[in-house]
């Protein structure tokens, strides 16, 4: 079993809490992985032995703070910004993600506090987890080791007019051929938009739908063990 921990609840002000996955002792590597919609930081804790990562390698999977869901019909659940309609060019929640970044800003800024060089972490999402890690690793100040992108899409296609490419480091992203949720269709066109602004983008489809699948979990724990440990 791995060891695991919890940070306190937290509130929309508070940092968020946490669910932590440590594969070994003094581990070397961090990846900072965030939820989708509804979920929390426990959703992809059981993949992480099925990633068999190298190196001892220190799994941080923030929690969300609960908001009502325009497209739930207010429903209150654990989200990184509002989604305000269901549609391709849909309009998005602008200060909710701007509040998301600020706090996931912070997690990434405690995990290098805790002796992380920025190329030692790599930033990971799924659905809209994986919008988030595209709008903040866009924008961070400082080369990570790479962003992990599932089943998700660039939420704000203007951040691409200010990036420096050459601090934006390689992306992966992974998409369900079937996918009702999240069209592979959006995912693609903004993977296409990252490659055109320069980006280094490794595109890839699954027979799924919005889910995961054993082939891809197995690609992500071979790409994430190549980016953090070079092997």
């Amino acid at each position: 079993m791995l060891p695991r921990m919890h940070t306190p609840n937290a509130t929309a002000q508070a940092p968020l809490s946490t669910v932590i996955v440590e594969t070994g002792p003094e581990p070397e590597a961090c990846v900072v992985w965030l939820h989708g919609l509804g979920a929390d930081g426990h959703d992809f804790e059981p993949i992480v032995p099925h990633l068999r990562m190298a190196r001892p390698t220190r799994f941080v999977f923030p929690n969300a703070v609960r908001q009502p869901v325009t497209i739930n019909g207010g429903m209150v659940m654990r989200a990184w910004y509002d989604i305000l309609e269901i549609s391709i060019n849909r309009r998005v929640d602008a200060a909710g993600i701007q509040r998301s970044r600020e706090q996931i800003e912070a997690v990434l800024g405690g995990e290098k506090a805790r002796g992380f060089a920025p190329g030692r972490i790599v930033l990971a999402g799924f659905s809209q987890g994986g919008a988030m890690t595209l709008d903040v690793g866009l924008r961070h100040a400082e080369t990570l080791a790479g962003l992990l992108v599932l089943s998700a899409y660039l939420p704000m296609a203007e951040a691409l007019a200010s990036i420096k490419p050459d601090r934006v480091p390689p992306i992966f992203m992974a998409h369900g051929s079937f996918d009702p949720v999240v069209p592979a269709m959006l995912g693609e066109q903004s993977a296409d938009a990252m490659k055109a602004a320069g980006l280094a983008v490794d595109w890839r489809t699954y027979p799924m739908a919005h889910s995961t699948h054993p082939r891809e979990i197995a690609d992500v724990g071979a790409w994430l063990n190549t980016r953090l440990f070079g092997v």
